[in-house]
């Protein structure tokens, strides 16, 4: 019973820790690298493989750990290769708008990593080409921009990453080749062609976190939103202090409306201590608990009678003896145990009388499964009675499945209807 409340409590304590953790959203990009333009350019022009001259800046915003937006400004410049094509030198810029999408987070890369990720991107813009050398050396190519990438990233802290970054850029409506030699359309009418500009950059730098948070979205966890270790110690200790049973009565703190019950007395199951008769003196202290008597002869009747075995007979078959049992348990909780040394004490007195014990469950689960549930009850009960040195052939047990007479939908019902009750024959 403990344990379940424990693991219940530890649950929502955790779940708390999760709502109450966020992530950092913003973030803004530096990178630099290479460039490398592949058409159109005039024949015998030439461009290096890696041609270094390519600087970007972004500013990006993640709605969640998965998906975001950035807004990024490239420029840099194209050249030839040198001693194998003629020169040239055009100036570019663009700015784009992009879709973001957290490929460590979607992927479950944290299952084998938690240092690298990996992000696509992809949106479209506007953009500029400005030859300057040979005959469009002063020509403005305004174009369109659509732009596809994937960017590796590498955990240096939670404020800082290293990314590298590989971009293919499609330009539209592009008028003249990349070395402005040579006009796409003889009327150098700025276009009417569509993506007919292709070129790609390769780029390395850093991503800087900005946020009061611990984590930015990039490597924010979803498993990691529980409690830290020393929040979770904490919590779990507080549970302890609420699991305490002071009183030793089987009952914990948090549900004992009595909390100083004497040593070895009997409780109910919010942890009172019982007076079965109701004379006034506590079924611990009672030499005859079923007999009311004053508490000068330890609640015991004046005069001992003959009726002593049928009113007791008439309390246990009335159910005001009980063992009770925990949700989907066979063993009889701490503080009714009691109940079945009353039953030993009670046959050992009276040598003629035999009893049946009769074992319940609540209305919860399926009901071939509670008829079998409470019939083990029984036999635990049985089992106790037997070890108490009650002769077997005075014992019978039967499970009489579930309770229906109580409340179905109130707990405290339901824990009423978990027992094992007496009949005397």
């Amino acid at each position: 019973m403990k344990k379940f409340i424990l693991s219940t409590l530890m649950a929502g304590a955790m779940a708390v820790g999760a709502n109450a953790q966020e992530f950092n959203k913003w973030s803004i990009e530096a990178t630099g690298g290479f460039n490398k333009p592949m058409a159109p350019l005039t024949g015998g022009y030439l461009s290096p493989t890696l041609n270094l001259g390519h600087v970007d800046f972004g500013v990006r915003y993640m709605f969640n750990e998965k998906f975001g937006l950035k807004l990024d400004y490239g420029f840099g410049s194209f050249k030839e290769v040198e001693g194998e094509s003629p020169s040239f030198d055009t100036k570019y810029n663009r700015l784009n708008l992009q879709g973001v999408a957290n490929i460590g987070r979607v992927m479950n890369f944290e299952s084998f990593t938690r240092k690298f990720g990996l992000l696509l991107h992809g949106g479209a813009g506007v953009g500029l080409v400005n030859p300057e050398e040979n005959l469009y050396n002063d020509f403005d190519d305004n174009v369109y921009t659509l732009i596809f990438g994937i960017t590796p990233q590498l955990k240096l802290s939670e404020k800082i990453a290293l990314v590298g970054d590989i971009s293919t850029i499609l330009n539209g409506r592009q008028t003249v080749t990349f070395d402005g030699a040579t006009a796409i359309r003889p009327d150098i009418s700025n276009g009417f062609y569509g993506a007919n500009g292709t070129w790609w950059t390769g780029t390395i730098g850093l991503n800087f976190y900005l946020g009061k948070q611990a984590q930015h979205a990039d490597w924010y966890i979803a498993a990691d939103k529980y409690a830290t270790k020393e929040e979770l110690a904490s919590q779990i200790n507080g549970i302890k202090d609420m699991l305490k049973d002071s009183d030793g009565d089987g009952v914990p703190d948090y549900l004992d409306k009595e909390p100083n019950t004497p040593a070895g007395a009997r409780v109910s199951p919010t942890g009172t201590t019982l007076d079965s008769d109701g004379d006034g003196t506590p079924d611990h202290m009672d030499k005859c608990p079923f007999q009311p008597g004053p508490a000068s002869t330890n609640g015991c009747p004046t005069e001992v009678t003959r009726e002593e075995v049928d009113y007791l007979k008439k309390a246990i078959n009335d159910g005001y003896v009980n063992v009770y049992y925990a949700f989907d348990s066979a063993k009889p909780l701490a503080y009714s145990v009691s109940a079945a040394n009353y039953i030993s004490n009670f046959l050992k007195r009276n040598p003629g009388v035999k009893v049946e014990i009769k074992g319940y469950a609540d209305e919860l689960g399926p009901e071939d499964y509670n008829i079998k549930l409470s019939e083990k009850r029984a036999k635990a009960v049985y089992d106790l009675l037997v070890a108490s040195g009650v002769d077997a052939s005075r014992l019978s047990y039967k499970g009489y499945g579930e309770d229906t007479s109580v409340d179905k939908s109130s707990a405290d019902a339901r824990q009423m209807a978990r027992r094992a009750s007496f009949e005397v024959k």
